[in-house]
């Protein structure tokens, strides 16, 4: 099975002391794609060094993470503008707007969100969507940005079914992660009854691991189990779901001359 991890950093400083081995293991299981979101300006260098050195298996995204908007959100857009025309990135990301830590730069990343919507499509490059605690401030904007330019992924969905129609209603994707392992996870029923060609795999490692491995340090290695969970819920084998979500991970990401 080819697997794609759609949304891991394994550029933090969690991965510092065997990085290149958490990336070979990955491989050895069958996750021969790890794409990398962006948080900031402080993370862009280890995480172009990691994708230099994997060139073939690990694809950098380019985007403000909305936890990192603050008073000083419009230097990192422009840094995060001025990489994109520059450089060779997979999609613009990871953006979005979190309102579970902080709501006090609840309108700056609305503004940093939609900004970078906009980079999104001038760019032609599709774009991976946090939403913790605040769908109900990112769809509006999304649907208002929407046009043939916007494509992306609702990363770590963990929605309701209702919510999982809007998203399937732009055209976007949501991303399976962890949390569908878990037990009593609610997800699981969304899931099962969502067309598979809206789904992808991630992992958002080092966070949400997947049981077995719950508590510990998530890695991409570790998608074969979300894929198996979600498989079963399903009623699939696990071989169909991987070649169906690799396929919307390729065509998505424009991964086809990568995989």
């Amino acid at each position: 099975m080819k697997l794609v991890d759609t949304h891991t950093h394994l550029y933090l400083e969690e991965f510092d002391i065997d990085r290149n081995d958490v990336v070979k293991e990955a491989i050895n299981n069958g996750v021969n794609t790890m794409l990398l979101p962006n948080i900031d300006g402080t993370t862009i260098e280890a995480m172009e060094k990691l994708s230099k050195s994997f060139p073939k298996n690990c694809f950098p995204m380019m985007g403000l993470h909305p936890t990192s908007v603050k008073n000083d959100y419009e230097k990192e857009l422009t840094l995060i503008e001025e990489k994109l025309e520059a450089g060779q990135y997979i999609a613009v990301g990871e953006i979005g707007i979190d309102l579970y830590w902080d709501k006090t730069f609840r309108e700056q990343q609305k503004d940093a969100f939609r900004r970078q919507l906009k980079m999104a499509k001038k760019h032609r490059l599709p774009v991976s969507i946090h939403t913790r605690d605040s769908f109900q401030d990112v769809y509006p904007i999304v649907k208002d940005e929407l046009d043939d330019d916007l494509k992306g992924v609702f990363h770590c969905f963990l929605g309701t079914m209702d919510e999982a129609k809007k998203i399937m209603d732009l055209g976007f994707l949501m991303g399976v992660g962890g949390v569908i392992t878990f037990k009593n996870a609610k997800i699981g029923e969304v899931i099962k009854d969502v067309p598979d060609r809206f789904l992808v795999f991630e992992t958002d490692a080092p966070y949400l691991t997947p049981t077995p491995y719950r508590g510990k340090r998530n890695q991409s290695a570790y998608i074969p189990y979300i894929l198996k969970k979600t498989a079963s819920l399903k009623n699939m084998t696990p071989e169909t779901l991987a070649d169906i979500t690799t396929e919307n991970a390729a065509k998505l990401f424009r991964l086809e001359n990568k995989l």
